[in-house]
């Protein structure tokens, strides 16, 4: 089969023909149809510290996919759960199942989780076998939508944890592709203002399709200033910092209301200084790491607001690539002209 392998340190990555991989007895086949591109795969194509820290090639890549089941091993067709022909999506993240994460409901934290892509082969292939305790029916979502369910399932665990959206105010600090997919699920759940910021007007554009009340550019606008203006001088009721960047760290604390809370998404590469008593303690701030998604109460919740048509991540889609052209949907990532980037493997 095709599949696009980091086959060695350094920059870029390669399609090769490699074998299909085994079907385990407890294992889907899946005939992978969609793929999402994200900043994950960007990093690993760079081969900056993270990936050279965490990778060991040759790995296939990619971990965001749908498609359609060819085979279950014995064990998983016993289950009757799932059939040929199924048109499925998974989570991306394989964890132990017995460690005290896992065991307390919070199988997003294990400490063995492996994820495909990087630490196993991935879904930027024709195939991909994943355990049938991952894999999750489509019912009824389109398989191009159901591809990029592992990024606004990251934005959905973002806006809904704390549980007080509707009627709140709510504030995206970073559109890019979750940032973006993160105002549609504020404005699907209810928030009465949802108010986004980004530095690239593409971004923003973006996030005005999504749904945005109001867009802010902090390279021409005080962004504390205008949130003070559209709230009253209360501030946001919910801040989701979706840009990972010291800056942003900083302006999501400004601009929270007195016992608000941020949801932090964003990913530093580098070292935040925070003013704990001024901008945390003082003010009875709730503060929220979110590392993937709940599983898989994250999975229902988005489900549910995609088959009620109530959140639609179209707007966000920009680009679509065949699998061999890898290197221009890394380009136009890199050059801040994409939202969410498709590859279309197979039919």
């Amino acid at each position: 089969m095709r599949a696009l392998v980091k086959t060695a340190p350094g920059i870029g990555m390669d399609v090769r023909d490699v074998p299909v991989p085994s079907c385990g007895p407890t294992d889907a086949l899946i005939r992978v149809q969609y793929a999402g591109v994200c900043g994950t795969d960007l990093h690993i194509w760079e081969w900056d510290s993270w990936a050279s820290n965490r990778m060991h090639p040759p790995v296939v890549i990619g971990h965001e996919f749908a498609g359609t089941i060819a085979k279950l091993g014995p064990e998983a067709a016993a289950a009757g759960l799932l059939q040929v022909g199924d048109v499925v999506t998974a989570e991306g993240h394989i964890v132990c199942g017995h460690c005290l994460q896992c065991r307390t409901g919070n199988a997003h934290l294990c400490r063995r989780t492996q994820i495909i892509g990087v630490d196993r082969d991935g879904a930027f292939a024709d195939y991909i076998a994943m355990p049938v305790s991952n894999v999750m029916k489509l019912d009824g979502i389109p398989a191009e939508l159901g591809a990029i369910m592992d990024p606004m399932g990251n934005a959905v665990h973002t806006v809904l944890e704390g549980g007080e959206v509707p009627g709140s105010t709510v504030f995206v600090l970073g559109c890019g592709p979750i940032g973006c997919f993160a105002v549609g699920v504020a404005r699907a759940a209810g928030a009465s203002l949802v108010v986004a910021s980004d530095l690239n007007p593409t971004r923003l554009a973006i996030a005005r399709a999504m749904g945005a009340h109001a867009t802010i550019n902090p390279s021409t606008e005080d962004v504390t200033a205008r949130i003070n203006e559209l709230t009253n001088g209360d501030g946001m009721d919910l801040v989701c910092e979706m840009s990972g960047h010291p800056a942003g760290h900083s302006q999501a604390f400004q601009v929270a209301r007195q016992g608000g809370r941020v949801n932090m998404l964003g990913t530093p590469s580098r070292t935040t200084e925070v003013n704990f008593a001024r901008d945390v303690i003082f003010k009875g701030l709730t503060l929220y790491g979110v590392t993937g998604r709940k599983m898989y109460t994250t999975w229902q919740q988005l489900g549910r607001f995609l088959r009620a048509g109530q959140l639609d991540p179209r707007p966000v889609i920009t680009h679509r690539f065949p699998l061999e052209r890898i290197g221009e949907a890394i380009g136009v990532i890199k050059d801040g002209t994409a939202g969410k980037v498709i590859l279309e493997i197979g039919s």
